[in-house]
């Protein structure tokens, strides 16, 4: 079996297509996901995820349909099991071993998800090759990612880690980053996903798990997030991969452009559009929408205020094209929980920025790390005597 080309088992369109079908918000997407998973489950013969699913009227395909495709897993699995009889027969570990891979492959490509799992560990059990150890671990990963499985995800992540670290090759390296991030930003680690992104982002080739301008896309969410404005500019605005994606995606080209730019007006419209088209549609990122829209606002109306000691609220609504209400109320919001240093001067109409000094600063964390300190001394001196 050839070792260095991954092969997209499973199909990890298919539960973004799920997803979207089974969200009724969702319904304008609905005729696409319907056919693009009806149609992946058809080309990948996958009777036994069709069967977990719950059932959809009309169904997704015909009993006719269905019937054919168990008897070609039954039949193709069939031949898979003799193959591996005969090489445990008359073969070597190595013609054993690319049998196991063979037939874990398939069941993986059907997702069925405990025998894929199962024949996965054998095979890996199986394997001599560090490569191809690092490729098996890699796709049970991926068996997580399809299923929302963050048990199996964390096992292997951390088995991948390790195998890498004894010695695995540049691209593998590379690739494990992919699968780090997309994990990261799954769990709302957005700074360290975007990081482990923009590493892999020149020489990107895991497209067994995302297709490149799913990737760029997923880089430039999160990092324009979590980018101070002059890195956002270096990183991602200017950097040639990002850049030859964009055009394609003109929503995401306007939402990071125009927060570079400070058009606050422009970037309002498109968080909302990017909210739309690129995050609640996103069984990865639809869970942490309302919290990616809130932190954007609070760095946009962060980097206003930045430049000025004062602003009134009506020269605030106007550049970001909303209402004086809707200003200040946001403005509240994020003031109460300690996210804005700024005080709303009612009266006037006026917001007033308060930048902390770094000397407070500093002393806030001595304080800080004071006081995690001595509780330490407090719990071991319990312990000593």
């Amino acid at each position: 079996m050839a070792e260095d080309i991954p092969q997209p088992f499973p199909n990890l369109k298919l539960p973004q297509n799920w997803f979207v079908l089974s969200n009724p918000k969702l319904s304008r997407l609905h005729n696409d996901a319907r056919a693009a998973l009806a149609k992946g489950i058809v080309d990948d013969e996958m009777a036994p995820y069709l069967q977990s699913l719950p059932q959809v009227n009309p169904p997704l395909v015909d009993a006719t349909t269905l019937e054919s495709l168990r008897a070609k897993n039954e039949s193709t699995l069939k031949s898979l099991d003799e193959a591996l009889e005969s090489a445990q027969s008359t073969e070597g570990e190595s013609e054993i071993s690319d049998a196991l891979r063979a037939r874990a492959t398939y069941l993986t490509r059907v997702a069925d998800k405990e025998h894929a799992i199962e024949a996965q560990k054998l095979a890996l059990e199986k394997t001599p090759g560090l490569g191809a150890r690092i490729d098996i671990v890699l796709t049970l990963v991926r068996l997580g990612f399809f299923f929302s499985d963050q048990d199996i995800i964390n096992t292997y992540m951390k088995k991948a880690e390790a195998l890498i670290d004894e010695g695995g090759d540049w691209d593998r390296r590379n690739r494990l980053k992919v699968y780090s991030g997309l994990h990261l930003l799954s769990i709302r680690q957005f700074e360290k996903a975007g990081q482990l992104f923009i590493d892999a982002l020149p020489t990107f080739t895991a497209t067994e798990l995302l297709d490149y301008n799913e990737f760029v896309t997923l880089t430039v969410i999160a990092n324009t997030l979590v980018l101070k404005r002059v890195d956002l500019k270096k990183k991602i605005i200017s950097s040639p991969e990002v850049n030859q994606v964009l055009p394609e995606i003109p929503t995401l080209a306007d939402f990071t452009q125009s927060l570079y730019n400070c058009d606050y007006a422009k970037f309002f419209v498109s968080l909302a559009a990017l909210e739309q088209s690129h995050l609640l549609p996103s069984r990865i990122l639809a869970p942490h929408a309302r919290h990616y829209v809130r932190e954007m606002r609070i760095s946009a109306y962060a980097q206003l205020l930045e430049s000025y000691r004062s602003l009134t609220l009506q020269s605030m609504s106007n550049a970001f094209g909303v209402s004086i209400d809707f200003v200040d109320n946001d403005l509240q919001k994020f003031i109460s929980s300690g996210r804005l240093n700024c005080t709303i001067d009612k009266v006037h109409g006026i917001v007033e920025t308060n930048r902390p000094s770094s000397k407070n600063a500093q002393y806030e964390t001595v304080i800080r790390q004071g006081d995690l300190l001595l509780n330490s001394v407090q719990k071991l001196s319990k312990v000593l005597y």
